[in-house]
């Protein structure tokens, strides 16, 4: 059970997995608690009586970057260990707390859940001398990380490999939610390097298909060009004088649909001779910058 008390912001620290592992999303809980720090009864900062913060970073910072003196907290008294599964089991239903950022916490734990595997077979007798877990014991300490995680222990296995396997851009993505952990696995089957430039291929490929789509769905609310064959015709000389400047991309959609670069619309082949109009800027997706953004440094 906590105890209200208040505490000077100064005397307050985020955990240090999570300064280590940079997943402090402080940006947007400071936004929310600037949003309601003028409520009457403003939700107190849950800390433990060593002053690491359990809930509220943004409240906290809130407090720190308007130099107030205390703040009002709820105080409980667990371990550092404790701690961290106090937060995972707060912050699951949270916005960024994603099953791969929960479980890559939750990994920090293993140790401590090996060694009160070891006190646990030593108190009973059974175990003497050696530092190393049996099968069954190991499979115990990656379900108390699943549990702490709230996910399966498939996934718990499928993470460790990922952080071995994976290339760091690939880990950004699983962190922001932009990459699933089944498909980092798929990844993870492939040379780093490569790795990478499928990653890119996949995100140009499911925001092309997005465009394709909206097109697809608004037909009327698009100047479209009725004379295929000129298109087509202008594809086939610019590919001439271009080689390998036309791909062309098998889609799941029963229709086929044509997107027109900048660089054919800007050559001798104008917009105006094709009668073709630019795809909204306001209608293509953000992602395919994000993950050309990416790319190596």
């Amino acid at each position: 059970m906590g105890s209200p008390v208040v505490r000077s912001p100064g005397d307050l620290r985020p955990h240090r997995v999570l300064v280590e592992l940079d997943f402090i999303d402080l940006l947007e809980e400071l936004n929310e608690a600037a949003r309601v720090k003028n409520q009457s009864l403003p939700d107190a900062i849950l800390i433990t009586t060593t002053g690491i913060i359990l809930a509220g970073f943004g409240r906290w910072r809130l407090a720190v970057l308007e130099g107030r003196t205390g703040v009002h907290c709820i105080e409980y008294g667990i371990s550092e260990e404790e701690s961290l599964q106090f937060i995972l089991g707060y912050h699951k239903p949270r916005r960024g707390w994603n099953a791969f950022v929960r479980i890559r916490v939750a990994l920090t734990l293993e140790a401590h859940f090996q060694q009160r595997a070891l006190d646990n077979m030593r108190a009973g007798g059974r175990y003497k001398g050696s530092a190393n877990l049996p099968e069954a014991q190991r499979m115990d300490v990656r379900q108390h990380i699943a549990d702490a995680a709230g996910v399966g222990t498939r996934n718990v296995s499928k993470v460790k490999t990922i952080l071995q396997a994976a290339h760091p851009r690939l880990i950004a993505a699983l962190m922001n939610g932009t990459l699933s952990i089944n498909a980092a696995m798929q990844f993870c089957t492939f040379p780093k390097g490569e790795q990478l430039e499928r990653f890119i291929r996949r995100s140009e490929d499911r925001e092309i298909n997005k465009v394709i789509r909206r097109c697809i769905a608004r037909p009327n609310e698009e100047t479209t060009s009725t004379d295929v064959a000129s298109v087509l015709g202008a594809l086939q000389q610019h590919e001439s004088r271009h080689p390998r400047s036309v791909v062309v991309q098998v889609s799941r959609l029963q229709r086929t649909v044509i997107l027109v670069g900048r660089d054919l619309l800007g050559g001798p082949l104008s917009q105006k001779e094709l009668e073709l109009s630019e795809i909204p800027r306001s209608t293509q997706a953000d992602s395919v910058q994000d993950a050309l953004s990416l790319g190596p440094g």
